[in-house]
């Protein structure tokens, strides 16, 4: 007998544990192929991304006060200190301004490669704790990032399903959650947040990085260190709610593979 609902049928069942028992008799949307989703820890890999995001904090760090130096010269030039002194400031500065570059790039290319492996991770674990919310397939987890427009709000989707399935409360058994993928569900306030300020940072980052390719007058270039400068602490911003996002999901995956006796496989 139903515990959370009305029941509709003499059999005590309310409409919601019907759907239940329909969706439980349907297989589950595996990857193709009709590979099943089985359950693994994303404990580690979470710990992975974490440390490699504080990398991108750090690059990103390193970054500011190299822009900070840039600045300081294009300062002096401005004022009209011209000299050996003054050459070997710049030469310095531009030095410390590519180096950094270097590793903002390095940060984020290691970052990315294993977010993606997590991110499908917890994708599949929340398949396995509920199959039947998804908005997509399994395949777009990773190719959702790189298709172009869509990349703006496919993964989100999927985050949010995989939040859902992955929440302490039944889909099936919330009175404010359904198994239809298209009924509205409960804010997301973490995640929107996080996506909101990565997606920001990355059309901000495209125009002031193009505007500071093209400076050329000291002036310009200040002016063009301040927008990239700007970017900079965006993606500061989007790393710190990256990392909350991440260790709030996996703790809940975790504690939901446990609560329910299904103790992920190790790896």
């Amino acid at each position: 007998m139903c515990e959370f609902h009305t029941a509709t049928t003499s059999e005590g069942y309310c409409d919601v544990c019907i759907q239940v028992a329909a969706a439980q008799a349907t297989p589950s949307p595996g990857a193709p192929g009709g590979r099943p989703a089985r359950l693994r820890s994303p404990v580690g890999l979470g710990w992975a991304v974490v440390v490699l995001l504080g990398l991108v904090i750090l690059a990103d760090l390193y970054a500011l006060w190299a822009g900070t130096v840039q600045r300081g010269v294009m300062d002096d030039i401005i004022a009209g200190e011209y000299g050996a002194g003054i050459q070997r400031d710049l030469e310095r500065a531009d030095s410390l301004y590519d180096y950094s570059g270097i590793a903002q790039i390095s940060a984020l290319v290691a970052t990315c490669a294993v977010f993606l492996v997590w991110f499908h991770r917890v994708r599949v674990n929340a398949e396995v704790f509920e199959p039947h919310i998804h908005h997509k397939t399994r395949g777009w987890t990773i190719g959702a990032w790189f298709v172009p427009v869509v990349n703006f709000w496919f993964p989100r989707r999927i985050a949010l399903d995989i939040w859902d399935a992955s929440s302490d409360r039944s889909v099936a058994l919330d009175r404010t959650l359904t198994l239809d993928p298209t009924a509205s569900r409960a804010p997301h306030p973490l995640l929107n947040a996080w996506w909101t300020v990565w997606v920001a940072n990355l059309l901000i980052a495209r125009v002031t990085y193009q505007v500071y390719v093209g400076a050329e007058e000291a002036e310009e270039i200040k002016s063009a260190l301040t927008g990239v400068m700007f970017s900079d602490v965006l993606d500061i911003a989007a790393a710190v709610l990256a990392i909350v996002f991440v260790l709030r999901l996996t703790r809940m995956q975790d504690l939901k593979a446990r609560s329910e006796d299904r103790l992920p496989v190790r790896g």
